[in-house]
Order: structure tokens, then C-alpha cells, then sequence
């Protein structure tokens, strides 16, 4: 009796242990029919967590900054005003041997070229403890970029012309970032109208900026008349975009460096319409004679950009090697870039005169 009460149970017990098995997998599957999706779930979850793990180890720009370099890019720059490369010297010219004397020094003195637009919207690219440097010319002379021609009869750019020279020194040293914008007047830019077409395309193609220097030289002191102003400066703009009809011409040097006596009509320097063209000048140059303030310091006007004299003759001592000299002894008023874009690197005496808005999408970075 006993002995058939034990196997009873035992069989009880398979039984159940049985069912408990067939329940559990039945369970198994169910979830994964109904729940597919879970899985992939946790699968997801590991991947967001190694995107955060990533995230987090991002590294930061400024850890790139070098600050020995005393970086300050609330510092002064130096805009550079040519007119004529010829053989003899004068106030407004410079021999070829100098200006690649000139050009030599700024690099040696650890300045790099930056164009006139970049300067003006903040997105200058400079090397770490370099600064910025930019270079004009104004007029279009034949002398600025000349072809001439070979013993075979073959057209090439003149070496001793501003351009053969800036395009020599492009090829010996890379890393200057050479460019320059040139401010050109009337319908025969650079004078040799059977190469306009050439020329404006070379410059645009191999990194050159073309400025406004009105129709035919004028000068704004003495206009009354907000008509006549928009044309000279309009009707430049129609020569350039005639060659160059994607181009945008919104840089202005002033002739003379004169502006309207009636204050109400300088507005029409920056913006007008004449015909059925319209302008908008993002800077204005002048004369001289002096380093423009940083696009972060509330004290930059790109409507007022001052110019310096790239000259050693007459220059009553705010010439260009006055101004090298200058910033010899004084480092900490000279532009020296932190060599990452993103980020604006200050001096902390330099941060009560920083235009937050100008800022864009930069990060601030101030040091002591």
C-alpha cells in the first residue's frame, strides 16, 4: 500500500513538473511574439548610452587653447592701403622689391593675410599666436595686375605687378593666407580693356576680393544731391557685375577719403537703389591712418574703417613700419588669434570693451 502511494505521488509530481515546463515556454514565446520590440529596446538603450559615454568625452575647444601664446582677439588690425606697385618710389607707390620687402616683414613679424570680408563678419581662420593683417589696393592701375607677353608672343601676369608678386610669395610661403581686395573705378579696370574679362575672373577664382571705388573717382564732400551718390556708387557695381553677374560688390573704399558735409546723405554710402540696381556696402574704408578695433569691440564701425598708409615716404610717422614698431613694443594692443575659430579669447582687462552681440555663435573665453 505504501509502495503504490509513493509511485502515485512521483507520477503526480512529473505530471506537474511537466505542465510547470509546457506553461513557461508557452509564456517565453507569447512575450516574444507580443513583445518583439523590447529587445531591440534595450539593444537601443546600450547604443544611446555609448552616445553619451561619446558625448561626454567630447572634447572641449578651449582645452586647445594655447594660452602662453597670450592670445587677444580683442586686439587692434592693421588694414594696409596700396595704390601703385612702379619702379620709382613715391608716397603713393611702392617699388616691387619693396612691397615683397613689406610683405617678407609682415610675415616674419608673424602676421597673416585675411581678407577684408572675412575680417568684417568675424570669421577670420588665423594660426595660433599670429595676427591678422589685411591688405587693399585701391584705383585698379595697370601696375596692380598687368599682362604682358613672352618672347613667343605668349600672355602671362607681369612678376613686378601687385599680383605677380602676391600670387610669387603665395607659393613660397602657403601659410601667409595671401589675398587682397581691390577697390576698382570706371569701365577700364586695371587698363588693359582687351583682359578685364581675365582679369576680374583670375582674381575672384584664385581668392581675391573686387570693392566699389565709384564710377569715376568721386569724391563725396561736396555732393548735396542723394541721387548722385548712389549712381557713382551703382553704376560701379553694374561694371563688375556685367563680368562677374554672381558676384557681390559690398565692400566701398572712399576716394579721397571724403564723406558727404550733410551728415543725412552718408546713409546712402552704405545702401541705395539707382535704376534697377541696388547696393549694400557690409564695410567702408578710409584713408588712414590708423589699426581698425577687433569686430568683437564695441568700438568697431564697419562703416568707418580706418586704413594705414603702406608707405615710408610722407607718412607723418603712422605708416605701416610706424605701426610694426608700435605693436614691437606694445604686444598687447595687436590682435594675437587663439587659432580656433569657434571660440573668442580675451584678456580679462580686455572684456568690459567686448560687444556681446558681435559674438554670433562664438564662445567667450576670458583669462587672466
Amino acid at each position: 500500500m505504501k509502495s503504490m502511494t509513493k509511485r502515485i505521488f512521483l507520477l503526480f509530481f512529473l505530471l506537474t513538473l511537466i505542465l510547470i515546463a509546457c506553461e513557461k515556454k508557452g509564456t517565453d514565446r507569447v512575450e516574444e511574439v507580443h513583445n518583439p520590440v523590447e529587445k531591440n529596446m534595450v539593444v537601443d538603450k546600450e547604443d544611446t548610452e555609448k552616445e553619451e559615454v561619446e558625448e561626454i568625452t567630447e572634447i572641449d575647444p578651449k582645452e586647445n587653447i594655447d594660452l602662453s601664446l597670450k592670445p587677444n582677439e580683442a586686439g587692434e588690425v592693421m588694414i594696409l592701403m596700396y595704390h601703385n606697385i612702379g619702379r620709382e618710389e613715391g608716397e603713393w607707390t611702392r617699388t616691387p622689391e619693396n612691397f615683397r620687402k613689406d610683405l617678407l616683414t609682415l610675415y616674419e613679424k608673424g602676421y597673416r593675410i585675411v581678407s577684408l570680408k572675412d575680417f568684417v563678419n568675424n570669421n577670420m581662420d588665423v594660426e595660433a599666436g599670429k595676427t591678422p593683417v589685411i591688405i587693399t589696393f585701391d584705383d585698379g592701375n595697370e601696375n596692380n595686375f598687368r599682362i604682358i607677353k613672352d618672347d613667343n608672343g605668349l600672355d602671362y601676369i607681369d612678376p613686378d605687378s601687385a599680383i605677380g608678386i602676391l600670387e610669387e610669395f603665395k607659393k613660397a610661403y602657403p601659410d601667409f593666407g595671401v589675398t587682397a581686395t581691390f577697390f576698382l573705378f570706371g569701365e577700364n579696370p586695371f587698363r588693359q580693356p582687351e583682359y578685364i574679362d581675365f582679369k576680374l575672373n583670375y582674381l575672384i577664382e584664385n581668392g581675391y576680393d573686387i570693392g566699389n571705388h565709384t564710377i569715376d573717382h568721386r569724391s563725396m564732400r561736396k555732393i548735396e544731391d542723394k541721387d548722385e551718390i548712389q549712381e557713382a556708387i551703382a553704376k560701379q557695381v553694374r561694371v563688375i557685375n556685367k563680368i562677374l553677374p554672381d558676384y557681390e560688390v559690398n565692400t566701398y573704399a572712399l576716394c579721397y577719403g571724403e564723406r558727404p558735409r550733410n551728415k543725412d546723405l552718408e546713409k546712402y554710402l552704405e545702401k541705395g537703389t539707382y535704376e534697377d540696381l541696388n547696393y549694400e556696402n557690409i564695410a567702408i574704408l578710409n584713408v588712414g591712418w590708423n589699426p581698425a578695433p577687433s569686430p568683437i569691440s564695441k568700438n568697431f564701425n564697419p562703416l568707418s574703417l580706418p586704413r594705414i598708409r603702406a608707405s615710408e615716404m610722407n607718412v607723418d610717422n603712422v605708416g605701416l613700419y610706424n605701426w610694426l614698431e608700435y605693436f614691437d613694443k606694445n604686444p598687447d594692443k595687436r590682435y594675437i588669434s587663439d587659432g580656433v575659430k569657434e571660440v573668442i579669447t580675451v584678456p580679462k582687462e580686455f572684456k568690459e570693451n567686448i560687444d556681446l552681440d558681435s559674438l554670433g555663435d562664438k564662445e567667450l573665453y576670458v583669462y587672466e
